[in-house]
């Protein structure tokens, strides 16, 4: 008895059947039954899954009496101009740190938009941060806070504090990229004059 080929779409099955694994070899982990926003949930009388938060619940952001602090906006509403943290060496390291891990990688150590990743985006590279007119503390906030175009939002990354702390970093590395002589305090001057040619 001489066997048949299987046709093309006999292949096909065999195929397919080979691909579908056991369902009880599978991790738990890898399947987590969950409610998705706005779905129907029977479990609880109102048929919602989202609920409301209990009373006495705290954000994990919530505006406190220096709303300026977790909006980057003044009591007017407007974006704020100058960082309100005090800045401190220990502030700048932190700011430091953090840019060099999270933002240097798109937006380039010194912040011109030079890095590996920008010469790979072709639709839309970062820009340049130092570049242009000066950037409002508060937008640039809000930009790390909640995103801007394909840059995501840092805010479970990053603390209210940190996202000052880089800011105030971003202030002083913009400020270095376009110093001049009459900047620096006197004795680096003195110093920078013996060193000239």
């Amino acid at each position: 008895m001489t066997r048949r080929p299987l046709r093309a779409s006999g292949w096909l099955s065999v195929l397919l059947l080979s691909a579908c694994g056991s369902t009880a070899t599978i991790d738990p982990l890898e399947r987590q039954p969950k409610y998705k926003a706005f779905s129907p949930n029977p479990f609880f009388e109102d048929g919602r899954a989202m609920r409301t938060p209990p009373l006495g619940a705290v954000p994990r952001e919530r505006i406190v009496q220096q709303p300026e602090l977790t909006t980057g906006k003044d009591k007017n509403g407007e974006d704020l101009l100058t960082n309100p943290l005090p800045i401190t060496p220990e502030v700048m390291k932190q700011g430091r740190k953090n840019f060099e891990i999270r933002c240097a990688v798109c937006h380039g150590l010194a912040g011109d938009g030079v890095s590996p990743v920008a010469t790979q985006m072709s639709l839309r590279p970062p820009p340049a941060i130092l570049r242009g007119p000066h950037l409002k503390a508060g937008h640039v906030f809000q930009v790390i806070t909640y995103g801007y175009g394909v840059m995501p939002s840092y805010d479970y990354q990053l603390t209210v504090p940190e996202r000052w702390a880089v800011i105030a970093y971003l202030t002083a590395l913009q400020r270095s990229q376009n110093a001049t002589l009459a900047d620096a305090p006197p004795d680096v001057r003195a110093q920078l004059m013996k060193e000239a040619p």
